[in-house]
């Protein structure tokens, strides 16, 4: 996998030259569409320990996890569970220490740093709690921020990045920049961002968390419309509620898997969701 140059983020046109279209997913199944074969997330036996000092603290140890394509999971845990480590490596924002995660079919645990970027820029559209917009951009502008990164064409990432607003209910506030919106139309920016390069996953880390219980209500139901619609949603929280939502909850202790049932399933039974 060859690395792209990364322009400069302060010029959104700078990538004139490119190749219209790049930055979309290198397998024909991207997106929406119909489960296939391979999963989208494939984890196997995986470690992560890092050195502190002369202390060795094992965050991970020997997680086996499979998701495959359509599904909505939540990953929920306590502080110190090992999820925030394990979203890390879903999002290829880390590497295993051991182990194999296979993304989409494509082996990246062995990937150095600058072809983990065109994985994350490719194949990954993140959601994070704090928003991550740019203040002095508009709303298509930060959108369009993956396609400029991917040097896909200006005219092709304007097209692609108000469809992606359009999507998410936004059309209308394709011009305001993110201090002339709600915490909730930030977060649905936020999305519209992350669905703008067609990727396999929705990474979600907390996209909840600096939202009122109405805005956080409108966020999970998109992100609900969009599993229903097809798409792959990891949904990374510590807030039964939200994990709620999703068609399977993960519970994560002390670095390992320890429940995956689908939420139905432990509600039949009284159980709830794992807090």
């Amino acid at each position: 996998m060859t690395a792209t140059t990364t322009p400069d983020p302060n010029d959104p046109d700078e990538p004139n030259h490119r190749t219209e279209g790049a930055g979309r997913p290198p397998t024909p199944t991207a997106g929406v569409g119909p489960p296939t074969a391979v999963p989208v997330i494939e984890l196997r036996d995986v470690t992560k320990t890092y050195q502190l000092g002369e202390i060795e603290v094992a965050a991970l140890r020997g997680v086996d996890l499979t998701i495959e394509s359509g599904e909505m999971v939540a990953l929920i845990g306590p502080s110190g569970s090992g999820k925030s480590t394990l979203m890390h490596i879903i999002g290829c924002l880390d590497v295993p220490t051991a182990g194999h995660y296979a993304l989409s079919g494509h082996d990246v645990d062995g990937l150095g740093e600058s072809q983990l970027a065109v994985v994350r820029n490719r194949l990954i559209g993140f959601v994070f709690q704090q928003f991550n917009l740019l203040a002095y951009l508009s709303a298509w502008r930060n959108v369009e921020l993956p396609l400029v990164y991917a040097g896909v064409s200006p005219t092709d990432r304007r097209t692609r990045a108000l469809a992606a607003l359009a999507q998410v209910g936004l059309a209308d506030r394709a011009e305001h920049r993110p201090g002339e919106l709600s915490g909730g139309q930030q977060q649905r920016v936020a999305v519209a961002r992350a669905l703008v390069t067609e990727p396999e996953l929705i990474l979600a880390d907390e996209p909840t968390g600096n939202l009122d219980s109405t805005s956080t209500a409108d966020v999970l139901g998109l992100l609900s419309e969009l599993h229903e619609a097809g798409r792959t949603v990891v949904l990374i929280t510590h807030e039964p509620d939200v994990a709620a939502r999703a068609q399977r909850v993960v519970q994560i202790r002390d670095g390992r898997v320890v429940d995956g049932e689908p939420v139905d399933g432990r509600l039949a039974r009284g159980a709830g969701v794992p807090a």
